[in-house]
């Protein structure tokens, strides 16, 4: 089982901490961390760009010239994709990107970026992350204690005063044990986590 320190928001070492080998030990599969953030990714795009077809252009209603003798190629509309201030032929219209990947993939990519984090020493577990107050330096001091600049905090519930004192600072984010995602969990550089959240973790994603 990997065993990692336990620090307290000041950076001393206050306990260790056993971690469960399934979520935590595992060998990271990369292909399967990589679908998983081209899904994550490819949700989150809006879809909205539209481009406007020769019937959605206005004006082209007249045929220009006539079909025969004058020497140019045939028209029927100065709004044909070919023409200059025609439409667009074949453009992008609105879609969903929006496709679901199965249970057991998201589930062995979460578990990846998890164990990847331990292995390469990006985890941190804190005893506790607590703010008496909404105050951005709170959260400034721990991280420069702990040496972690872009960082994912994970808190074991919501608590307004840690989220939104870390809200301001370039590069961190906050979430939930049992809102985790692999984009997140890869993205952010240190990977900090209170203690409560790794017993959820290893209850949720076992």
């Amino acid at each position: 089982m990997p065993n990692i320190k336990v620090m307290d928001m000041t950076g001393n070492e206050v306990s260790n901490i056993e971690l469960s080998d399934a979520i935590f030990g595992i060998t990271p599969n990369v292909p399967a961390m990589h679908t998983m953030v081209v899904n994550y990714l490819a949700n989150q795009r809006q879809g909205t760009q539209s481009t406007l077809t020769r019937t959605e252009v206005s004006g082209g209603g007249r045929k220009p010239w006539r079909q025969k003798g004058t020497g140019h190629a045939r028209q029927g509309s100065t709004r044909a994709p070919q023409w200059t201030h025609g439409g667009v032929a074949l453009g992008p219209k609105p879609r969903s990107y929006t496709y679901s990947l199965n249970k057991k993939v998201k589930r062995l990519a979460l578990k990846s970026a998890l164990s990847a984090k331990v292995q390469d020493g990006s985890m941190i577990v804190v005893d506790s992350i607590t703010a008496d107050e909404f105050k951005t330096k709170t959260i400034v001091n721990m991280l420069k204690a702990l040496s972690a600049d872009k960082a994912l905090i994970v808190l074991n519930s919501v608590d307004e005063k840690v989220i939104k004192s870390a809200a301001n600072i370039p590069g961190v984010k906050t979430t939930q044990a049992n809102t985790l995602n692999v984009y997140d969990i890869l993205k952010y550089n240190k990977f900090i986590v209170v203690k409560d959240a790794v017993a959820t973790i290893e209850e949720v994603y076992a």
